[in-house]
């Protein structure tokens, strides 16, 4: 008795699911149908988008090998700057997210060595207020603004750049105390300058150029590290 119980429940299932299937079979078949397509169009993106890194990648190497000194020594031409500005703006303005805020980072410092120093601290300022950029893009290009402005700057804006890359864990701490000390020397607070370079001088976990400068400075101020 209970195969026959079993059978019969079978049977009332199997009709059960061809009803269901010649009632909502179009949906099922459509749902299937987006299911792939969707899939199709998942991959189809992925693959757009690694072709647009591998371009991005590919123009911002050219426009760095332009950019940077010939095989044979000396500087690189005002020509060969200018395409390598050229090709970083570009970049900046239509490459992904990551290589546009390298881009612009780079076309920032090749404005400031071409002369254009109003322009480079422009770019550096978008970058340093650009959210979507990765924070520690927006520290460095925080800190090439303020160590631009040292020397005309308004301190107290320049001052507060700095200030916020004084914190223990930023990476670029040691930097931004060097670049503070050279404000002080420029507003003639000596006294605090030394305080500053004399902290570098014997602080183990700033880099050694930092160390090496803050010497140098400390012996042409008249005091020794």
């Amino acid at each position: 008795m209970p195969d026959i119980f079993d059978e019969v429940s079978e049977d009332l299932r199997a009709e059960k699911a061809q009803l269901l299937f010649k009632r909502y079979g179009w949906a099922i078949a459509a749902l299937a149908v987006a299911v792939v397509v969707a899939a199709g169009a998942w991959q189809g993106w992925l693959y757009y988008q690694k072709k647009q890194d591998a371009a991005a990648s590919d123009a911002f190497l050219a426009a760095m090998r332009q950019a940077a000194q010939p095989l044979g020594g000396g500087q690189a031409t005002e020509e060969a700057k200018k395409a390598a500005l050229a090709g970083f703006e570009k970049l900046a303005a239509d490459a992904p997210e990551g290589y546009r805020t390298l881009a612009r980072l780079r076309a920032a410092g090749l404005k400031a060595d071409m002369g254009d120093l109003p322009g480079a601290l422009a770019l550096w300022d978008a970058v340093a207020h650009d959210d979507s950029a990765d924070k520690l893009l927006r520290d460095l290009a925080n800190l090439l603004w303020a160590q631009h402005g040292i020397d005309a700057g308004d301190p107290p804006v320049v001052r507060a750049r700095l200030a916020a890359l004084e914190k223990p864990d930023n990476p670029f701490r040691a930097l931004a105390e060097e670049a503070g000390a050279l404000l002080d020397l420029r507003l003639g607070q000596t006294d605090a300058a030394k305080a500053a370079l004399q902290k570098l001088a014997s602080d183990p976990t700033a880099p050694e150029g930092v160390h090496a400068r803050a010497n140098g400075l400390l012996d042409r101020i008249g005091i020794g590290g």
